[in-house]
């Protein structure tokens, strides 16, 4: 079974969702046979590498939103993200592009550490306010991570993964898909947003009764509730 999961680094929801889906997975008697991909989505493609204001600065500006009421959102998401195990910080968070994050997470996948890369990322970006738009910042992510750092640094002197990045953008439209985080479970199945730990499970259990179906080996004598036979 695959599942897919469109997200991006600069949305508090999607690591939220990622351990509430990881918790169900977690249970998930089939989960060893469970391969999950990480597709690239941005939330915000106009944003500069480096945007001069805080996090409140930009989404007051960006949805016209009063300053208090985007700390009145923040302390609901801050307090979702706790029940789920994280700490985060919006007043640390860095306000940047996360396209060269995202290209970083292709790396790491064609060296089977994608998981490893997004759970960094998140985490640095919404507990440990790191910038996600600095070459100097990815390219620790990458030598943690164990890549080459020269595969690293051609994510800062080319377009390597650019296409792939876009190639998740443009199947997020074909899909219909306009918020993330967004699963999709064999290509039949789509669940938006930070689902509860139980839909995830159910999800997960309608996906893979579908697609291994019990099949009768054969019939004999049973008993049934008009009694048994004689």
């Amino acid at each position: 079974m695959k599942i897919e999961i469109w997200s991006d680094v600069a949305c508090p929801w999607c690591y939220i969702g990622k351990r509430r889906f990881e918790a169900a997975l977690a249970e998930f008697p089939h989960r060893d046979q469970v391969e999950v991909q990480w597709r690239s989505y941005q939330l915000d493609p106009t944003l500069p590498e480096h945007y001069d204001g805080t996090e409140v600065d930009y989404l007051s500006t960006r949805k016209g939103l009063a300053p208090a009421q985007v700390m009145q959102m923040f302390d609901h998401v801050a307090a979702q993200a706790k029940g789920e195990g994280l700490n985060y910080r919006f007043d640390a968070v860095v306000v940047a592009n996360s396209f060269t994050a995202h290209r970083l997470i292709h790396l790491a996948a064609a060296h089977g550490k994608q998981d490893a890369a997004k759970e960094r990322l998140l985490s640095d970006h919404f507990e440990h306010g790191k910038d996600i738009g600095s070459p100097g910042y990815l390219a620790s992510v990458g030598a943690d991570l164990g890549l080459d750092a020269r595969d690293v640094a051609e994510l800062f002197s080319t377009d390597k993964y650019a296409d792939d990045v876009r190639r998740d953008f443009a199947e997020a439209r074909a899909l219909g898909i306009s918020g993330v985080p967004f699963f999709v479970i064999d290509r039949k199945y789509g669940l938006s947003g930070a689902q509860p730990v139980a839909s995830f499970t159910m999800a997960l259990e309608q996906a893979w009764q579908e697609a291994h179906p019990l099949v009768m080996a054969g019939d004999a004598d049973a008993c049934g509730p008009d009694g048994c036979p004689v």
